[in-house]
């Protein structure tokens, strides 16, 4: 996408990011929140400081990719020490 995304469309959250403190969450009225990871029955995967680092981290190579031209416009991330399979047709490097 290039042009200017549209933020702060959520109704009780508001997530915020700068080059210096990463990722930021807070409720509507100011108190910190924190991201979590939820698998399609609604239980909780993981949340906090780590998922919030990770979603920031994923933002900042796909945006560093795309200045650099290199093609790469998707950035997989995987839990720490799972090894996966590269998708079919792309050799892993």
């Amino acid at each position: 996408m290039i042009g200017t995304p549209t933020t702060d469309t959520l109704a009780h959250t508001v997530i915020s990011g700068s080059a210096t403190t990463g990722m930021t969450v807070t409720t509507r009225d100011g108190r910190p929140a924190r991201l979590a990871v939820l698998d399609e029955d609604g239980n909780v995967i993981e949340a906090g400081d780590a998922v919030a680092r990770e979603a920031w981290n994923v933002a900042i190579q796909c945006h560093r990719n795309f200045w650099q031209a290199n093609g790469h416009l998707v950035v997989h991330t995987s839990p720490t020490g799972l090894v996966t399979a590269p998708p079919k047709g792309r050799a892993r490097r």
